[in-house]
């Protein structure tokens, strides 16, 4: 107790004993046994020994996609291991919700601080878990992470001065998401106030639709959900009845609910039957697509088709035919709209974002699939879910075209009327797949390509030509400086057509590098967004090790690979080799040769208007037929 009472007095005589804890101004001491508890953890800069440098050397906007350039450091602290720096922007809401976005090390001119530089892009489109940004307003800052003995010194300000700017600045541009019940719009509006050195974002939602109710993509009359059901289970009881009636061996059906005209692959068909005179009766049913209006007539003539052709050939995906079975000698031959094997479909999506699910029966009633090699019958086999010896690898009748030199001449003749912008430039066709889940849902993220940049660096010499899926909802905005370059040519039905003019080919995931390969010209694959891509949609080969091109990440790289195009011809000769059984120009005669031979399948068996005769000469009537006199 004494001694205690002896410790206290000489406390309050000479004060607590001094430890060897380093105080603020001591944080760079090295020598110190326990870490500053400044350290480790963000602040906002306000020491005056650990305010950050920074300046904004590039920002760049373009739709909802933002470049950022320059640099920052600690004064204090010169560093010239990029890896002792972490540099990053913080989204911080009102409501102290953060979003970080990492940014990449760059090098400095500055002997100092050689590494201060850094650089950055945000798409604002996908910045929030995929989706647009989440409505609110969000101040941009600058966080800066440097590693001393002791720890990470972390500290947030201010993105800081944009070089060359004396004024307040404001941006403006529109965000898309797409889903299958979901079309939303977004603002998103940027504000930079020169007196606080500060940048923030605004994202606030103007619009909400139900893609499934609201169809304004053309001027054609469509059904309700409700009534397309209605026509569904009218068209199976009228299928059912006409099945009881005979099939008529020679009648061909086409049925396709994603074009009006006799086009792509049909009408390489149709011209081959037309050419040989067969006796073949043909008949048409299109429509432009799932959702267009079909009369209770054409329902039924539909059923009636389905029920009594010989062969019913499609093209695309044809919902109404997947719940029927396909009488025995008949065929339902799928021809399909793409060639070889790219990106997953089907069944092989299975367990995947807008995949099927295993008990669907889209696609397992085709009793034959056209592919264009052997080599990818079995991911066909897989994507349809039938068994392999219902692909036939005779190839695809509207890759043709590539080997008649005549058409190909002629078609290249009638283009430069119709698209006179293309004399005496070079053509430069993008056409990339569109992104979503399915129809209901798809886009492209046109803010991955900077449509300025690219501008200014071709508009002398080229003109680029914008052919979009015909899923995609949104379009791209461009300013109309720009009207003799870039030119919208989606309308267009054949993109085989535009193929042949084009001098290179701009595409990402889509099958249309088949065909152009048959070309050997220059294609460039761009595609920024590849990582996301693969989540949910995957390839039937790995994407570096298949593309016969060159690869581009960014605008930048896409430029340099225009202005410079390149062609590995033995890469381009064993894709075409791999994906093509054979490059003669006759896969229209092959498969019209199928038709009139019933794929080599014996037909003695089927039903016949003429009773079949024992072996002992005794006559063997059919079930219910009238007996000939």
């Amino acid at each position: 107790m004494l001694q205690r009472m002896k410790r206290l007095a000489r406390r309050l005589l000479y004060g607590r004993p001094r430890t060897n804890q380093p105080t603020t101004e001591t944080f760079a001491d090295e020598q110190s046994a326990e870490t500053p508890t400044y350290l480790n953890e963000p602040r906002q800069a306000t020491e005056a020994e650990s305010l950050i440098k920074r300046q904004v050397t590039r920002l760049e906007f373009n739709s909802s996609f933002l470049v950022i350039e320059g640099q920052a450091y600690f004064e204090s602290y010169p560093e010239k291991d990029a890896e002792r720096l972490i540099k990053s922007l913080i989204l911080v809401s009102d409501q102290q919700d953060e979003i970080e976005i990492p940014l990449v090390n760059q090098a400095s001119n500055d002997e100092k601080y050689p590494a201060a530089g850094y650089r950055g892009a945000l798409n604002f489109s996908i910045i929030s878990a995929g989706k647009p940004l989440t409505p609110g307003t969000y101040e941009i800052k600058l966080q800066l992470k440097q590693y001393l003995t002791k720890g990470w010194l972390i500290r947030r300000t201010s993105l800081g001065q944009i070089a060359n700017t004396s004024q307040d600045l404001n941006y403006t541009t529109k965000m898309m998401s797409y889903t299958a019940k979901r079309n939303k719009s977004y603002s998103l509006i940027f504000r930079y106030n020169l007196a606080a050195q500060a940048l923030k974002v605004t994202s606030y939602q103007l619009s909400e639709i139900d893609p499934s109710v609201n169809d304004f993509s053309n001027n054609n009359e469509v059904d309700t959900a409700a009534l397309r059901a209605i026509k569904r289970r009218a068209l199976k009881l009228w299928y059912r009845w006409y099945c009881l009636h005979p099939i008529r061996k020679k009648q061909i059906s086409f049925v396709s609910d994603s074009r009006v005209s006799v086009s792509g692959n049909f009408e390489f068909i149709y011209q081959e039957l037309k050419k040989r005179q067969t006796d073949f009766k043909i008949s048409f049913y299109l429509k432009p697509s799932i959702k267009a209006k079909k009369s209770w007539q054409e329902i039924r003539t539909l059923a009636k088709a389905l029920a009594t052709s010989r062969y019913i050939i499609l093209d695309d995906f044809y919902p109404l035919v997947y719940p029927l079975h396909i009488r025995e000698h008949a065929d339902l031959i799928q021809v399909w709209h793409a060639v070889g094997a790219f990106k997953t479909f089907g069944y092989s999506r299975l367990g995947m974002p807008g995949g099927p699910k295993l008990q669907s029966l889209n696609h397992r009633n085709y009793t034959k699939a056209l592919v264009s090699s052997h080599n990818i019958a079995d991911k066909y086999a897989e994507g349809f879910g039938v068994s392999a010896d219902k692909i036939a690898p005779l190839g695809i009748p509207r890759t043709d075209i590539f080997f008649d030199e005549p058409k190909k001449k002629a078609i290249r003749s009638r283009l430069e009327e119709e698209l006179p912008f293309i004399k005496g430039k070079k053509v430069i066709l993008f056409a990339p797949t569109f992104r979503g889940n399915g129809q209901q849902s798809a886009y492209y993220p046109f803010e991955m390509l900077n449509f300025k940049e690219i501008y200014e660096a071709l508009h002398e010499d080229y003109v680029f030509l914008l052919k979009i899926h015909p899923f995609v909802q949104n379009q791209p905005t461009l300013p109309y400086e720009y009207a003799d370059f870039y030119y919208d040519v989606s309308d267009y039905r054949e993109i085989n057509d535009l193929l042949l003019v084009a001098d290179q080919l701009i595409t990402d995931y889509s099958s249309v590098c088949f065909e152009y390969a048959l070309l050997k010209r220059p294609m460039i694959f761009f595609a920024p967004d590849l990582a996301d891509y693969m989540q949910s949609r995957s390839f039937y080969f790995d994407y570096f090790d298949f593309i016969p091109g060159t690869l581009a990440e960014n605008t930048g790289d896409l430029i340099a690979q225009l202005q410079n195009p390149t062609v590995n011809q033995t890469k381009l000769a064993g894709f075409v080799n791999f994906f093509f059984d054979n490059l003669d120009g006759q896969s229209s005669a092959r498969f019209v040769d199928a038709l009139e031979n019933h794929f080599g399948e014996d037909e003695t068996n089927g039903p016949t208007d003429t009773p079949a005769v024992g072996e002992d000469g005794k006559v063997i009537p059919n079930w219910g037929k009238r007996a000939r006199n």
